[in-house]
């Protein structure tokens, strides 16, 4: 099902997901924890639960179905009935009814939807690269016996003068020796430190980029679309939307564009999605008052974004 995959995406970045007419779905966060019994290692994650109470749409999911797709609102709403009337008839036939990488629905004896989390996921974006192992107890041996200390007596002898120029010597041998071994050590700990900072850098770069790829899964490519962009100057965005696909981002820009605004895309933000704006200001009064306005009329999650655009 198509809006399973839009529905994950929303679970890696919100708490609740609504799915109108039919349920939500609570993202809660879980902290590491260790399974004494089995010795198995999980890391910290999302436990995903369903609550058939919530059911009031709230824009969230059928706006993100309208920006991916980009289509209308009502056609995005059309598409979410048509979902949950084949879930609803699923249950009805005593199927049960799956979410991939999500969970299962059926009805249980009392005729009530029951969810089992399939857990084939970690939503958490925190945890991303972090797996459950499992490690074997450590068994730590008791010492037997008894150990017998022999103390030595001290050698004591009296230096005479002929002597002292030798250990004058060795002293000054026994300190060149240290500093040479600190100096040495030093050297090393920098090493060290150097590599691990390196190898730091490329793990966080590498991480980033995975985090991105795997939090935002859209699999409905647009044909590509020309389109001509008016350059955008002010510092106050009104912002219409994010897509992983340049191709959505420019239907996006269409749309808009022959509803009167001004629209274009600004760049692309931290999350690798490119960002669509219904019109940039200079003065932040004149961009709070055009965001009014959209809200009202247009997109009610429409919102102003501060951004010095490069020249």
């Amino acid at each position: 099902m198509q809006l399973s995959t839009y529905i994950k995406d929303l679970l890696y970045r919100y708490e609740c997901v609504i799915i109108p007419g039919f349920g939500a779905f609570l993202a809660n966060y879980t902290t590491a924890s260790i399974d004494t019994e089995s010795h198995t290692f999980y890391p910290p994650g999302k436990s995903i639960s369903f609550n058939r109470q919530l059911q009031t749409n709230d824009g969230l999911l059928a706006n993100y179905v309208a920006s991916v797709e980009g289509t209308s609102y009502e056609k995005a709403l059309e598409k979410i009935r048509s979902f949950t009337g084949k879930l609803s008839l699923q249950l009805m036939e005593g199927s049960i009814a799956t979410l991939d990488g999500i969970g299962d629905f059926k009805l249980n004896p009392e005729n009530s939807v029951a969810f089992t989390p399939s857990n084939a996921e970690n939503f958490n974006t925190a945890a991303f690269g972090l797996t459950t192992f499992v490690s074997s107890e450590i068994s730590r041996l008791q010492a037997t016996g008894t150990s017998t200390t022999t103390v030595e007596e001290p050698f004591l002898f009296a230096p005479t003068k002929r002597s002292q120029p030798y250990l004058k010597y060795a002293a000054v041998g026994l300190i060149a020796l240290a500093l040479a071994g600190f100096g040495g050590m030093k050297m090393y700990e920098g090493n060290i430190e150097q590599h691990n900072f390196a190898e730091k850098q490329k793990a966080t770069t590498v991480l980033e980029k995975q985090i991105q790829e795997a939090t935002f899964v859209i699999d409905n490519p647009l044909p590509a679309i020309e389109l001509a962009l008016t350059k955008q100057t002010g510092s106050y965005h009104i912002v219409a939307g994010a897509f992983r696909m340049e191709e959505n981002a420019a239907t996006k820009i269409e749309q808009l564009q022959e509803k009167g605004f001004s629209a274009t895309m600004i760049g692309v933000n931290k999350y690798g999605l490119h960002q669509v704006v219904y019109s940039s200001h200079t003065e932040r009064l004149d961009a709070l008052n055009a965001l009014r306005t959209i809200k009202r009329e247009e997109n009610k999650d429409a919102w102003l974004l501060v951004k010095k655009l490069e020249e």
